[in-house]
């Protein structure tokens, strides 16, 4: 009786996996070439996903917004530079980034007014921090007089503040900006009244809007090395700088009868959208001006 011979199964090589990060198309129906196309590296879980490693430098950083973006780029586990006139308030800034978030952070005392201090605060801030890839431009004054009232010496401050120096320090910051890439990025601190301006604040509104001219051709120029830069438009905020105009009987609440949600903003809010604008999840956001106001614009001005 005949015995069926055993089938041969055919044994073929394993195919080795391919290294994640490139992926190969097959050529199209009609004969193009195969190409690649690059995969973003896996990240470790929250709070690190989506932000560079690279440390920030906070303008303003002791007290307001410029606190509340310490702590919230310190949260996602960045090193944040704190530099403000007020040493105090920025040495305590650190020392919270520090104990909170367990991050490195670096307090440095000048004015920004004074753009001839740039150099050496950026070499420090780098030696404790480490690399610099982002920047955040939130220092600034209102300088509040009528145009008629205004003197050279009370205009030309506010724009040093405000406006001249955000430009001086996204030049200076270019190289480790550039080279601390991809990630790197830039956010200023401008205001909805880049847009309406007020009887009082004259050279604070003409500085804001000055703020988003930069911010166009800033972007166009870093966009090609991977840098991009943006603005936040902060409405009514609950800070010291807006705390002499909520000191006046009805204003506070005047301004939250008239914002669609009812409310001042903390400075956290502020803080979160300029973290994200920082952030890899923003990758493909530049030049733009983010209003963050609560609605206000939506209806009116402040």
């Amino acid at each position: 009786m005949a015995t069926a011979k055993p089938t041969k199964t055919k044994k073929t090589a394993a195919k080795p996996a391919r290294p994640r990060g490139v992926i190969k198309k097959k050529p199209n129906a009609y004969g193009a070439p195969a190409r690649t196309r690059r995969v973003a590296p896996r990240r470790a879980p929250w709070p690190h996903l989506g932000h560079p490693s690279s440390a920030v430098v906070v303008t303003g950083g002791a007290s307001g917004i410029g606190e509340a973006c310490a702590l919230a780029l310190a949260e996602a586990g960045r090193p944040v530079a704190i530099w403000d006139r007020n040493d105090e308030g920025a040495e305590r800034v650190a020392a919270l980034c520090r104990s909170r978030h367990s991050v490195r952070a670096h307090a440095v005392t000048l004015d920004v007014a004074d753009s001839s201090t740039f150099a050496e605060a950026i070499v420090s801030s780098a030696n404790v921090c480490g690399p610099i890839g982002g920047l955040v431009h939130a220092a600034g004054i209102d300088g509040a007089c009528m145009i008629t009232d205004m003197d050279d010496e009370a205009w030309d401050k506010v724009m040093d503040i405000n406006l001249r120096a955000a430009a001086i320090l996204t030049k200076q910051l270019a190289p480790s900006l550039i080279e601390n890439g991809p990630g790197s990025a830039i956010v200023y601190l401008s205001s909805i009244e880049a847009f309406f301006g007020h009887t009082f604040l004259p050279g604070y509104a003409a500085s804001k809007a000055g703020l988003l001219g930069l911010t166009r051709s800033a972007a166009h120029t870093l966009g090609p090395s991977g840098v991009r830069v943006n603005s936040i438009c902060p409405g009514a905020v609950d800070t010291p700088l807006l705390a002499p105009l909520l000191a006046i009987d009805g204003v506070r609440e005047n301004l939250e009868a008239r914002t669609p949600l009812l409310r001042l903003a903390d400075p956290s809010d502020i803080a979160k959208s300029v973290r994200f604008l920082l952030s890899d999840e923003a990758s493909f956001i530049t030049g733009a001006s983010l209003v963050v106001d609560g609605g206000l614009t939506a209806v009116s001005g402040i």
